[in-house]
């Protein structure tokens, strides 16, 4: 079958057509045909830095995580799928997980879920990774009806699936970005934008929440803003982030009697740890879908299995609106 894969990591490093051996169903397995598959930061930063992140694939290196695709075959102790079930999922790409961008994946059931019917190949193949980490993030922060919860970065790859979730679970919901385009994108789904470039941590907590802060933060963000999540969730609130790859001084924290959750949601794929929650959450997505409250936003371009190496370059240069997808088709 044909695959796309690098030979050497690096920010120059190239996919490169290849021919591979299609793979062969195994116990607790389906062998899918992958329509289409989606790019995430993840997979660039696992392109540049290559053996510098310890879950990267050795080389030659299949990337991506993400599909969509029928199921083609139907390994031995599978329960709840069918050959010709249209499925999605985030299962390889990692470690001696082989990717999708290829032609066949054979991933593990444990892993899928059956494809939301609204939706089409291209726009479910866009969802797993993003999908189960705003749902990750906002389950164990306790989201519930009622809350003010914020999510910083509204209208990116999670943030945008954020904002949706939180809506679902009825929250009233703040979303941070800038200018027009993510202003439209975090009103389509019923939240209040905030400019951070215009409107100080303080201001915005003291206009939306008179002074007592939001009660789930979910910062997609990181880094640095995590001291702006701290300064903005309530006493005894709780902050959910995805990038926590830094040194922070907790103390304020501390004095907030706050919660902080890491969402990590390549734990599952790494070390086949619990990955029967991944499936049960991409269920409870799809079903979400299905209901007309969860819809991804795509990049308006297009890309080929051919020429994937656009799609990074296009994530990569900040300037794309929703996610990149590549499509088989």
């Amino acid at each position: 079958m044909k695959a796309m894969l690098i030979k050497e990591y690096g920010e120059q490093a190239k996919f490169e057509v290849s021919d591979i051996q299609k793979p062969e169903v195994k116990t607790n397995h389906v062998l899918v045909k992958i329509a289409a598959s989606s790019v995430n930061t993840i997979d660039t930063m696992i392109r540049n830095m290559g053996t510098d992140l310890p879950l990267s694939p050795a080389t030659p290196a299949l990337l991506g995580m993400d599909f969509s695709g029928t199921i083609e075959a139907v390994g031995e102790g599978v329960e709840g799928f069918n050959i010709g079930d249209e499925v999605y999922g985030c299962a390889g790409g990692l470690a001696d997980l082989p990717g999708t961008l290829t032609e066949y994946i054979v991933a593990d059931s444990k892993l899928i879920a059956h494809k939301p019917k609204g939706l089409t190949m291209r726009e479910t193949a866009a969802l797993p990774l993003v999908g189960i980490t705003a749902y990750e993030g906002l389950t164990r922060a306790g989201v519930k009806d009622g809350q003010k919860v914020l999510v910083h970065g509204g209208s990116g790859g999670v943030g945008h699936l954020a904002v949706q979730l939180a809506n679902y679970f009825g929250a009233d919901v703040y979303a941070t970005g800038t200018g027009k385009d993510q202003q439209a994108i975090v009103e389509q789904f019923g939240a209040t934008f905030i400019d951070y470039k215009t409107e100080s941590v303080e201001s915005y907590t003291s206009k939306y929440t008179n002074n007592t802060g939001f009660d789930v933060v979910f910062d997609t963000v990181g880094g640095a803003n995590l001291n702006n999540s701290i300064e903005a969730v309530a006493l005894n609130g709780q902050i959910a982030t995805t990038v926590s790859l830094c040194e922070l001084d907790l103390t304020p924290l501390h004095f907030k009697g706050a919660a902080l959750h890491v969402v990590f949601m390549l734990i599952p794929m790494l070390h086949d740890f619990k990955r029967e929650k991944h499936g049960e959450i991409l269920k409870t997505l799809a079903e979400i879908s299905n209901s007309g409250k969860l819809t991804p936003i795509l990049d308006a371009q297009t890309f080929s299995l051919e020429n994937v190496g656009q799609a990074y370059a296009h994530l990569q240069s900040g300037k794309a609106i929703g996610k990149v997808v590549v499509g088989n088709n």
